[in-house]
């Protein structure tokens, strides 16, 4: 299993593991800087693949790119209900959530790439002004997540940008498997 899967029903140690590793991919980056790019690199990483390449798994039992992005319009979907929560409420608890549940429940293999698309751009320019209006110490409030235990919404910020890189690359990935090439 790669380090870069997420199972709900991991081990703590699993999710220390991944969350190193999401976080290592941002570096030193600005998490706000990557949160943003993250905008206009997903339209340019699908463009001008057809509509079956985009439904098409790099392997069996893989995601497809459409299903690559409506999982980051559900994400989210997730990351605005947390930074909420943890902006409105004094240590709230944050719920994991099993991705592979949600891609399987909520039809993810039927989803329409460029709703998908919509869908990330509307929340997370929604998200974005929550963020750029957040104080430092409005950053330094946690939610205690079900698995990683406290999490402050500047890390949680950095966790996200993590997530889009690492998307990033699946999709760079996907996309060569696909059979296009630049």
């Amino acid at each position: 299993m790669s380090v870069f899967t997420n199972p709900a029903t991991g081990a703590a140690e699993h999710a220390a593991a991944y969350t190193r590793a999401i976080l290592d991919l941002l570096g030193d980056r600005e998490p706000n800087d990557v949160l943003r790019e993250t905008i206009t690199a997903l339209p340019r990483a699908i463009d001008g693949l057809s509509p079956s390449q985009l439904r098409k798994p790099e392997a069996p039992g893989k995601w497809s790119i459409a299903q690559i992005l409506q999982h980051l319009a559900d994400s989210e979907v997730v990351w605005a209900w947390r930074m909420r929560v943890i902006l409105a409420q004094d240590r709230p608890p944050i719920t994991g959530y099993d991705q592979d549940l949600w891609a399987d429940r909520l039809r993810y293999e039927q989803a329409d790439p460029s709703e998908a698309l919509e869908q990330f751009t509307v929340l997370r320019r929604a998200n974005l002004r929550v963020l750029e209006r957040a104080s430092a110490a409005d950053l330094e409030r946690v939610g205690i997540h079900s698995e990683r235990g406290e999490e402050s919404l500047a890390h949680l910020r950095r966790l996200y940008a993590g997530h889009d890189l690492m998307h990033l690359r699946q999709l760079e990935r996907v996309r060569r498997a696909v059979g296009f090439h630049d």
